[in-house]
Formats: C-alpha cells, sequence, structure tokens
C-alpha cells in the first residue's frame, strides 16, 4: 500500500468558513416546472463529483479538480479537508467519495481518483481517516489500496465507483475500459470490470472467475464505463454504465457474468460502425434496461427514504447530455423505465439523505458553478 501527501491550503482553508456567494439561486417550487418535487439549490462547487453524507448531516463532496470538501449540514460552511493529486485532464479527476461500513468506529473514508503512473493513466483506490490536523478537520493517513491494470493513455471512461456490500466485508470497485474496447473481454485486465475487493483492497477469496485464469479481482466483465453502482435494500447489486452511441444501460450485477461490450450492445460505435444488439441465446448478460436516444448516466442510488414511498426500491440516475434525473422501476430484479424529469443542468451525482431527501449535484464541467440541489416533495 502508498502512502499518498496530503495537502491542506491554510488560507483556503480558513476562506472555506465563509458561507457560499450570492450565486446559489432561490427555491423552485417545482410544481411550477411540473416536478413532482420541490428543487432547493443548497450550494455551489466547482465541478463536483461525487457526495456522501456523515451520520450527523455533514457532506463530503468531491471537486474533479482533487479537493475533498467537508460542507455543513446546511450548505453554508464549506472545508477543504484534503488535495488529492489527482490527473484530472478530460473525464479525470477525483471521484467517488463513500465512508467505511465501519465508519462510527474507524472514521474511514474511501476515495477513487484518476492519476497517472507507468503506463499511462488509470483509476486508483484509497483510503483515510476522517479527523484533525493543526485544529482543523482533515482526512489523515490516506493510502492507495488498489489501482486499475494495466495504465493505458487517454483520458476517458475511468468508471472509478464505489459500493459496500450489504454485510460489510466486501467492497466493490468499478473500472472502465477506458476507451480501448478489448480490455473489457481481456481475463488479465481489470478494465471494463466489476471488481470484488476486501477492505484493505486486495482480490475477495472465492471471486468467481479467478479459476478460470482472469485476474483474481474480478467479479463480473464486459462493461464499458460504469459511472453508478448501488445495493438495493433486498442485496440486489445494480450497476449503470454509459454505452457507445446509443445504448446506455442498468444491469444486475451478478457474479462471474460476461455484459458483452464490445461484442454486443445496443448502440453502436462511434464512427458508424455497427455492434449487435443484445439477443437471446448470444451467452451475454442483457441489460433490464436501456436508453437510446441517450441520457448519458451519472451516478446511481437505490432509493429506500420515507419522504417519497412511492418510489421506494427504484433506482435514480443523474443524466448528464440528457440534463435529467432519471426513474427506473425495480420489481425484484427486473427493471423497467419510470420517470425523466429535466434539470437543466447536466447531473452527476444522485444521493438520497438523511430524511430521504433525494440529493443532486449539477455537473459544472462546463465552466459553470454546479450547484448542490435537494429534492423534496411538492405542495
Amino acid at each position: 500500500m502508498r502512502k499518498l501527501r496530503v495537502i491542506l491550503p491554510a488560507a483556503a482553508l480558513l476562506a472555506a468558513c465563509n458561507p457560499p456567494s450570492g450565486a446559489v439561486a432561490q427555491e423552485n417550487a417545482g410544481t411550477a416546472a411540473g416536478l413532482p418535487f420541490r428543487v432547493t439549490p443548497v450550494a455551489d462547487f466547482d465541478a463536483p463529483w461525487a457526495m456522501t453524507f456523515l451520520p450527523d448531516g455533514q457532506m463530503l463532496v468531491t471537486e474533479k479538480a482533487g479537493t475533498l470538501l467537508l460542507v455543513s449540514a446546511g450548505g453554508k460552511q464549506k472545508h477543504p479537508i484534503a488535495t488529492l493529486p489527482v490527473d484530472s485532464a478530460g473525464q479525470g479527476g477525483l471521484m467517488d467519495v463513500v465512508l467505511a461500513p465501519d465508519f462510527a468506529r474507524s472514521k474511514q473514508v474511501y476515495l477513487s481518483y484518476s492519476a497517472a503512473g507507468e503506463g499511462g493513466k488509470g483509476v486508483v483506490l484509497v483510503r483515510g481517516v476522517l479527523g484533525a490536523q493543526g485544529g482543523h478537520p482533515a482526512l489523515t493517513g490516506i493510502t492507495e489500496l488498489f489501482r486499475a491494470t494495466p495504465f493505458v493513455s487517454g483520458n476517458g471512461h475511468y468508471s472509478g465507483r464505489i459500493a459496500f456490500s450489504p454485510d460489510g466485508k466486501y467492497l466493490f470497485f468499478t473500472n472502465g475500459e477506458r476507451q480501448k474496447f478489448d480490455p473489457a473481454q481481456d481475463p488479465k485486465a481489470t478494465l471494463g470490470k466489476v471488481l470484488r475487493l476486501t477492505l484493505d483492497g486486495k482480490p475477495a477469496q472465492g471471486n468467481p472467475l479467478a479459476a478460470q485464469g482472469f485476474h483474481p479481482a474480478v467479479w463480473s466483465y464486459g462493461h464499458r464505463n460504469l459511472l453508478g453502482i448501488a445495493f438495493d435494500a433486498k442485496g440486489n447489486l445494480w450497476e449503470q454504465e454509459m454505452g457507445p452511441k446509443g445504448g446506455d444501460e442498468v444491469n444486475l450485477v451478478l457474479p462471474g457474468k460476461n455484459y458483452g461490450y464490445p461484442k454486443v450492445s445496443n448502440g453502436s460505435h462511434y464512427d458508424g460502425r455497427d455492434i449487435p444488439d443484445h439477443a437471446p441465446g448470444d451467452g451475454f448478460e442483457a441489460p433490464k434496461v436501456w436508453w437510446n436516444p441517450v441520457i448519458s448516466p451519472g451516478g446511481l442510488m437505490a432509493y429506500s427514504g420515507k419522504l417519497f414511498p412511492q418510489w421506494q426500491g427504484d433506482l435514480f440516475i443523474g443524466g448528464l447530455s440528457s440534463q435529467s434525473l432519471v426513474r427506473v422501476h425495480v420489481d425484484g430484479t427486473n427493471a423497467k423505465k419510470g420517470d425523466q424529469w429535466p434539470m437543466g443542468a447536466r447531473i452527476r451525482e444522485v444521493e438520497q439523505g438523511p430524511d430521504g431527501a433525494i440529493w443532486l449535484l449539477e455537473d459544472g464541467d462546463d465552466g459553470s458553478q454546479g450547484r448542490l440541489l435537494r429534492l423534496t416533495p411538492a405542495g
């Protein structure tokens, strides 16, 4: 495991204690725009990527350039608590942030980001401890646990989403195929795969394909750019990924299954070359839901809250190019399209709040401020 240096700019930390600027828009009642929820802007960020809630209602938010922020429950205070050595070119940056299953005891936080190294670039998984340094909140002892294999050229399709198994024993980590196509089917590469790791970032014992010569961390393969992964309340693991030109997908992730990319897809290559569609009996696991035209899926959340009881058990997806919030209705291990609500901005992240509110992060990767939004029932 590699120890990483943490950079804590003191001046920026003190300045960040001030409330956010007046750039945050006023509350939108939602119903005026035909939305079934009230949209309340909470704070602004610079190209935010992911967020998670602490037990006390505070939040951790990642920004593309490499800053991890501790945000007060009301969003009025933002404290930089670490700066990670990311390679932020293209689709790279500081990516996911998730609390350890035993966070209440360990205070451990897991993050992913894109890094440059031998052979090119790739996504890495790190862990730190939320505490204090010099009297200020800080993420300390940041240690690298795992890095994608191999590092390759290019700035796209890192993926880097993190989810813990319901029993808290395993960490699931997504590695995109890095716009290289074939690595998704390469048994030796972690690219284009869902991985199952121990909490220390080692390949978990009993992974389904290790005996067949695959990298021992591989759980499923044949994926493209996996930008959302989440367990539902019944223990099912769901994943969404960007398809090529068409064919964005929601998959039920099953151990050892091949999801087909780039051999099959319900989309086509960007240069116009056809890719065979999923078909019964082709030997590949087909998506439960797919889109063409695409939604460009961002984050993924399985809803279990009480504020929107009509949507309990459903999946929520951020739409990037579609500038939307997308709901997928789940019935056991089956799924179908639900709603697609226009949000007027690229939605990178979807998260459930402690009280059951739905929280969104606007992408802000076009030079604009990415807002943090809170959705509550309208009326």
